[in-house]
């Protein structure tokens, strides 16, 4: 564990929009990946002007989801960047008191969802450049379960544990040199009521 907070849990508006933004959510995502970077290393990865980068890397600070980290080198005229938690959750109680902030909610949470499955997508049609270890464990799969709300509570709780548990697996390896054959794996999930 890395000491931060973990899943910082967003209840404005004006940091859940903050976060809400196309290009912002690359860079997070990077961010997760790289740990810490410049905006330069950062443009790079999202082929991006760095001036463009920099203007978001910035607001993304000002509305605390990222922090500048410890210099990794001797250039003093580097910003290095960093998550300022490990994770964030959003969560519906916190944007219904308004239509206006439902709307956010639902808008980001289209995001989000789309910029996953072009993820996935990606994955699909990549997959031919993938060794064949690879390709026999990934995963797609979809359950019908007959839950109550509460129990479907208790179902998320204890996949997200096991999501940390592995996060905390991988990063312990990394760190003691165990870098042989890793690779990002992304995990999406989606529980979600639905009437046939």
């Amino acid at each position: 564990m890395t000491g931060k907070e973990r899943d910082r849990r967003i209840t404005d508006v004006g940091t859940l929009k903050a976060l809400a933004h196309p290009l912002r959510m690359r860079l997070c995502r990077n961010l997760t990946l790289m740990r810490i970077a410049t905006a330069s290393q950062l443009a790079e990865q999202v082929d991006e002007a760095v001036s463009l980068v920099s203007y978001h890397l910035r607001k993304l600070a000002e509305f605390g989801l990222i922090e500048e980290a410890e210099p990794q080198s001797a250039d003093g005229r580097e910003r290095w960047w960093q998550l300022a938690s490990d994770g964030v959750s959003i969560h519906h109680e916190d944007f219904s008191a308004a239509p206006e902030e439902a709307a956010a909610h639902t808008a980001a949470s289209r995001l989000f969802a789309e910029q996953r499955m072009d993820m996935y997508r990606r994955w699909l049609d990549e997959r031919a450049h993938w060794s064949e270890a690879w390709n026999r464990r990934a995963e797609s799969s979809e359950s019908a379960l007959r839950l109550t709300a509460d129990e479907l509570a208790e179902l998320n709780k204890e996949m997200l544990a096991l999501l940390h548990k592995y996060d905390e697996l991988g990063r312990a390896a990394e760190t003691a040199g165990d870098t042989e054959g890793r690779e990002n794996v992304a995990v999406h999930t989606y529980a979600f009521p639905f009437r046939a």
